[in-house]
């Protein structure tokens, strides 16, 4: 790798609420998760950039619409879960594989749950920062619909995250941000991390900001799905239906009360 390189981390808006990741070192870009090609072209073109590789973590509409379209202009090769229905030509990952693109290693992380074959990638950029593109899996403050997994799976994916180092930064594919920290104040109301975390997003959405990326050590501290063990978040979920204290039967109660959640 060239510790020379400086790599730049954007957040494209994208539909509603949605973010394409790009990273860039200023002549090569790769983009995560592409629903929409029209704001990938602009910022290449308006950088000067070229479209390197795309990733991508899971196959719904709002994260491959655009794939098709960026991979055919700018002849840019696709990398997606070997599991899903990824737009084809797309080259297969899978748990413990490694993707290397602009002199970085991104590491793949199967994290099932939101859907059967999701897939995060992990990589450290040019200066050793650590860096997480986890699609729907992981929010800030929350984590992803179950649609094709259990809670099982998707738990012992979040602790799979929850396992990285505590500087990751963590790259989530949706502004859910403030949505998600009122469900997590409605779980641990007397969590001062939580309140100030908060505070601090909703001074940056005020100000036209995304909250995004998070990190893995925030997330430790906030996020009631990666709190599972603790014993405020256990008697929370107890009280919306867990069954016992075991982590798993606690988080599928949280994710079922943040279902309804209003």
């Amino acid at each position: 790798m060239d510790s020379s390189r400086v790599m730049k981390l954007l957040a494209l808006p994208a539909f509603d609420d949605n973010y394409v990741w790009m990273l860039h070192d200023g002549g090569a870009a790769v983009v995560v998760d592409p629903g929409d090609e029209a704001p990938v072209d602009s910022t290449l073109a308006s950088l000067g950039l070229r479209l390197a590789g795309i990733l991508v973590t899971h196959h719904h509409p709002d994260h491959v619409g655009g794939v098709g379209a960026l991979a055919a202009r700018h002849g840019a090769a696709v990398w997606g879960p070997a599991r899903e229905r990824i737009p084809d030509p797309f080259r297969p990952v899978s748990g413990g594989g490694v993707v290397e693109l602009l002199g970085l290693r991104f590491e793949v992380i199967e994290v099932p749950g939101h859907t059967a074959g999701h897939v995060a990638y992990f990589a450290r950029d040019a200066g050793g920062a650590p860096l997480l593109f986890c699609g729907d899996t992981l929010f800030s403050g929350g984590c992803g619909r179950l649609f094709e997994g259990t809670p099982a799976q998707m738990h012992a994916s979040l602790q799979r995250l929850a396992a990285l180092p505590g500087a990751t930064r963590v790259c989530c594919a949706h502004e859910y941000t403030l949505a998600n920290l009122r469900f997590a104040a409605a779980v641990e109301p007397g969590n001062a991390a939580l309140a100030d975390y908060a505070a601090s997003c909703q001074a940056r959405r005020a100000a036209g900001e995304a909250t995004l990326p998070s990190t893995i050590e925030r997330e430790r501290a906030v996020n009631p799905f990666l709190r599972c063990g603790e014993p405020q978040v256990a008697a929370a979920a107890a009280a919306h239906g867990a069954p016992s204290a075991d982590p798993v039967e606690v988080f599928a109660a949280l994710r079922r009360w943040k279902d309804g959640f209003r």
